[in-house]
């Protein structure tokens, strides 16, 4: 049966906890809010002691907050009890309501948990709804206000004022803060996760400002050529922007460049080159045209601007002058391939050249081409379509070599001539003059061969004082005609230092097929060579 105080009690009850309410929702931060959550359960209803526990993203529960005792506060602030310890508080004891109370009688059995606990000290109890210094009292916090929404945290408070376990009124009370409080904690988190994303918001524009600012000046003020161009579309490679150091390579005006495409500029012979390169991360070094007329070689590599929306929009090419490495390349190549004294090509390019020729035919017992194919296909490998016919060399013209020996009668066909040239009595000049003489005449010897072949042919020295020349299209007339030219050009003297020496030739003709290898084909001419040489040795020594 209600008092006549009693009422006066509750409205008093009631007036403390709209005030408590009211302040939850001035505090500025969530670390204010969870304090502001304890001080009022001291402060409004009247406990010694509150203690705010926050659930942490892993689950654990985090003491936030702690009021009514300093001494207590520094201790336990901070430290972090299991979720499964908590579980444990929540699922036993007396339900009152959504609060959760836990008689000392059974609440020994959670005195080794890991979950901060304080107790304030008091004798034992004389009457049955006095407080116990071991009694436990929690309120959760629900982000729903149900008890089946997101568990917040928990309020736990120890020993009321009056030294009584809190009535109906009283749990109702704090019942109701809790509810409250769980409401205020989610807009103070909610306020801070926008404070949070403004504040994320707001860096992520001045750096995307910052980024666009270096960007900008990275592009104009770039040492290496840069263009943007278009990408899809009817004006996919129009070029949309240039910085200076692209207009000063191509010697091409800004407004200029802005009517082109890579694709208007690029050299014919390296357009299938460009158009394998419009990729993100394509790279490709080619020859671009300049205002003159010239091109220059560059390395281009791309990098794809894309739009979240739209997707790739723009081709962002980085343009590299390699004008030098090229030409130092080509040097390089050339040294490679070519004789550094004469500047004819070397052995291993004549072999290369005389190889490109020559296609191989299986011999006797040896499988086909077609067969070897067949093989191949079997095992995963595929050569195109028009690998397997005319035995897998239908793209090749067949080297043939005319019929008969070499003294029979021209039958007409044109072939692959081999002139192997040995000089005769250089070894002597070499010995008298020394080889400054010797090196002058093998430039001289070079360069009379040069002038005495057609355009497509090749002279070659093969190393010490013998040259080979490959001449296309020749019958065995033609042939003995080239020899017999080449070598009335080397007889003349020739002069070094004011001296005239001479040296005579003496030439092989031997004939390339395909089924020959490079090595046989000169061998077969070196052969030739030695017969001639030998047989013109026994004409002297009769003549003699």
């Amino acid at each position: 049966m209600e008092t006549e105080s009693e009422p006066y009690v509750r409205l008093a009850t009631l007036r403390q906890l709209h005030q408590v309410v009211a302040e939850l929702n001035t505090a500025r931060s969530l670390a204010d809010t969870l304090q502001t959550v304890a001080d009022g359960v001291v402060n409004g209803l009247g406990y010694e002691l509150a203690c705010v526990n926050l659930v942490r993203p892993d689950g654990d529960l985090v003491v936030a907050a702690f009021a009514g005792n300093p001494s207590a506060e520094a201790l336990i602030t901070g430290r972090v009890g299991s979720r499964d310890a908590w579980e444990r508080r929540l699922a036993m004891g007396e339900a009152w309501g959504a609060l959760r109370f836990i008689s000392y009688t059974e609440g020994w059995v959670l005195d080794d948990d890991d979950v901060p606990q304080w107790y304030t000290e008091g004798p034992e109890p004389r009457f049955e709804d006095e407080w116990h210094p071991s009694d436990r009292l929690f309120a959760p916090m629900y982000a729903t206000g149900a008890a089946g929404g997101e568990l917040l945290g928990v309020i736990s408070v120890d020993r009321p004022r009056n030294g009584r376990r809190p009535g109906a009124w009283g749990r109702e009370a704090l019942q109701m803060y809790a509810f409250q409080a769980a409401i205020a904690i989610s807009n103070a988190r909610l306020r801070a996760n926008m404070q949070r994303a403004l504040v994320r918001l707001e860096r992520e524009q001045q750096a995307l400002r910052a980024s666009e600012e270096s960007f900008r000046q990275a592009f104009e003020y770039a040492p290496s050529g840069m263009a943007i161009a278009e990408m899809g579309g009817d004006q996919h490679g129009r070029i949309l922007r240039t910085n200076d150091a692209l207009c000063r390579l191509l010697g091409r005006p800004a407004s200029a460049m802005r009517r082109y495409s890579f694709s208007d500029l690029v050299h014919p012979e390296d357009i299938g080159t460009l158009l394998r390169t419009s990729a993100e991360g394509g790279r490709a070094e080619l020859r671009l045209a300049r205002r003159d007329g010239t091109y220059v070689w560059v390395s281009l590599r791309n990098s794809v601007v894309a739009d979240a929306a739209d997707g790739p929009r723009f081709l962002l090419t980085h343009v590299e002058d390699i004008e030098e490495r090229k030409r130092r390349e080509l040097q390089l190549a050339h040294r490679a391939s070519h004789d550094s004294l004469t500047g004819l090509p070397n052995s291993a390019e004549l072999r290369a050249r005389l190889s490109a020729r020559l296609c191989r035919r299986p011999h006797a017992g040896q499988p086909s081409a077609v067969d070897s194919l067949d093989a191949a296909y079997e095992h995963g490998f595929d050569f195109g379509p028009s690998a397997q016919q005319d035995e897998g060399f239908d793209h090749h013209v067949h080297t043939v070599a005319p019929e008969g020996g070499e003294n029979d009668v021209d039958d007409g066909t044109k072939g692959l001539a081999v002139l192997f040239c040995d000089l005769d009595g250089f070894k002597s000049i070499n010995d008298r003059f020394g080889h400054h003489t010797g090196d002058a005449v093998l430039i001289e010897v070079a360069r009379r061969l040069t002038s005495g072949v057609r355009d497509g042919d090749t002279v070659a020295r093969l190393g010490g004082d013998e040259f080979v020349v490959l001449a296309d299209g020749l019958g065995r007339a033609d042939a003995q005609d080239l020899a017999v030219r080449l070598r009335n050009a080397i007889i003349p003297p020739i002069r070094v230092d004011g001296r005239a020496v001479r040296v005579g030739a003496s030439f092989g003709i031997g004939w390339a097929h395909c089924g020959m290898s490079a090595d046989e084909v000169l061998h077969s001419a070196d052969q030739r060579m030695y017969v001639e040489k030998r047989s013109r040795a026994k004409q002297h020594r009769r003549a003699g």
